[in-house]
């Protein structure tokens, strides 16, 4: 019975202990009924029932987790962006610059004069590799 009662009185300050943590770690935020102080001194003085009060009455539950929206469907989302007027102007404007880029590429006086190509020796021809390469007889 001895062991019964040791292996109770471990769970027992496991909970204290935890519930002292998890009372001193939340933020002031999440504390319901009384301030942060109050509760650390409710859940300290009064060891298990302290605890047992801090989770059903003082914790408060976390908040779901926001579920995913797609772009369009969050209300946030659209108010944020620009109108479309807005990116219709500026679509028309790149277009308008990219097709002024187009116009002066077209221009044949804006190329670059190519340098003339020099005359290649014919793969046939392996005298002037030779002299090229030092001339060997």
């Amino acid at each position: 019975m001895a062991r019964v009662y040791l292996v109770l009185a471990l769970l027992l300050a496991v909970v204290w202990v935890y519930s002292i943590v998890d009372c001193a770690l939340q933020p002031p935020t999440r504390h319901r009924g009384v301030s942060k102080p109050i509760w650390l001194l409710i859940v300290v003085l009064l060891p298990v029932l302290g605890g047992i009060l801090w989770f059903a009455i003082g914790r408060t539950r976390r908040s779901t987790a926001p579920r995913f929206q797609a772009p369009d469907d969050n209300p946030e989302f659209l108010g944020s962006i620009a109108l479309t007027a807005d990116q219709d102007e500026r679509i028309r404007r790149l277009e308008e610059e990219l097709a002024a880029l187009d116009a002066d590429a077209d221009d044949p006086r804006d190329r670059p004069h190519a340098a003339p190509e020099q005359d290649d020796p014919t793969p046939g021809d392996d005298d002037s590799d030779e002299s090229a390469r030092g001339g060997r007889a």
